[in-house]
Order: structure tokens, then sequence, then C-alpha cells
């Protein structure tokens, strides 16, 4: 069964660092599309970040755009996403999410169409 596993969250202060992993299960992230998500408290769950393994195509939301760098290892079957700069607004929940079919990275981040989720990580950003 397909599994998705998130880790590397934490409490950071502003301009700081974090790195997120998610770890799949049950299939191959080759030639296939994933995406990080994320979800503050009383809003809803918005695409960060998404990347295909099919065309090399990466998305990223434009509050994000030139502070986060997304990554696969396909060896280890594992996605990452690499946080500089963080500010308070970028904490939330975040979740990585896989689709049922072969999307493109604009349908799967934008349009949020994931059907497979990870259980979430927090990630706090505060002084």
């Amino acid at each position: 069964q397909l599994q998705l596993v998130e880790s590397g969250g934490g409490l950071v202060q502003p301009g700081r660092s974090l790195r997120l992993s998610c770890a799949a299960s049950g299939f191959s992230l080759d030639n296939y599309v994933i995406g990080w998500f994320r979800q503050a408290p009383g809003k809803e769950r918005e695409g960060v970040s998404c990347i295909s393994n099919a065309d090399s195509s990466t998305y990223y939301a434009n509050s994000v755009k030139g502070r986060f760098t997304i990554s696969m290892d396909n060896a280890k079957n594992t996605m990452y996403l690499e946080m500089n700069s963080l500010k308070t607004e970028d904490t939330a929940v975040y979740y990585c999410g896989a689709p049922r079919r072969m999307i493109t990275v604009q349908s799967l981040c934008i349009m949020t169409l994931a059907n497979y989720w990870g259980q979430g990580t927090q990630v706090t950003v505060s002084s």
C-alpha cells in the first residue's frame, strides 16, 4: 500500500533553515509526481512545491519562490524540501501528497489534487 512519511519539522527562529523529508513506500517515485503542501490553523491546505520525475519539472508557490527548493533522491525514494529564510508566515503543518495518476506539477500543486497524504510534520517559525 502506498505510504508517505514526513519528517524534519520543528521550531526555528525567523531567517533560519529546515530540511523536510518525505519517504515514499509502496510505489516508486520514478516517472511520477509528488509535492509538498501546508496547512495553517484556520486556513485551507495549499500547495507549496511539487516535482515531477517524468520531465524534471517543478512548481513553487509565489510565497516560497526563491526561498524553498524541492528535490528528489530516486535511490532512497525520498522527496526533500529545503526551506531557507523562514518567516513566521511559513508556520504550518507540512504534508507530502501524491495523486492516484500521473498529472502535471501545476495540477497537483495549484489544484491540490493529491489523493495520498503523509501524517504531516509541524513547522513553527517563531522568535
